[in-house]
């Protein structure tokens, strides 16, 4: 009886702790999809102003290597916002759907392992964002 006992407390401590790193990891993983939808966003703005970019013309400067380093220091910083852009968009789609896929469909204690993985990656995502 007394085996019994510990073990049915050992269970019903398993599901808890499992039911609390599931809410862990719904938090983290929405949080990870509201990134990645801003990051998207701020992607497409960052291709309208690469296109939409009409600088004056070379002439109308008093020298001519001023507008050229406002250029190109201008297509660097818009280039740079792009590619870092679609680097969050990236990484917070890979660890959604391989988060989630591990966490539902892993081996025993997968839950725990997805949650911590993701955890781990939130600074890398925000640093690029």
């Amino acid at each position: 009886m007394l085996a019994a006992d510990k073990l049915q407390l050992q269970s019903t401590l398993k599901q808890q702790a499992t039911a609390l790193k599931e809410k862990e990891f719904n938090l983290h993983h929405n949080n990870f999809m509201t990134v990645g939808t801003q990051a998207a966003v701020l992607a497409g703005l960052d291709v309208t102003m690469f296109i939409e970019f009409q600088p004056p013309a070379n002439e109308e400067w008093p020298f001519v290597i001023i507008p050229r380093v406002l250029k190109f220091v201008y297509y660097v910083c818009i280039t740079s916002a792009f590619c870092a852009n679609m680097l969050v968009v990236s990484q917070t789609t890979i660890l959604s759907v391989l988060g989630a896929s591990l966490a539902l469909r892993g081996p025993d204690g997968s839950m725990m392992t997805a949650t911590d993985g993701l955890y781990l990656e939130r600074a890398m995502v925000f640093k690029f964002f």
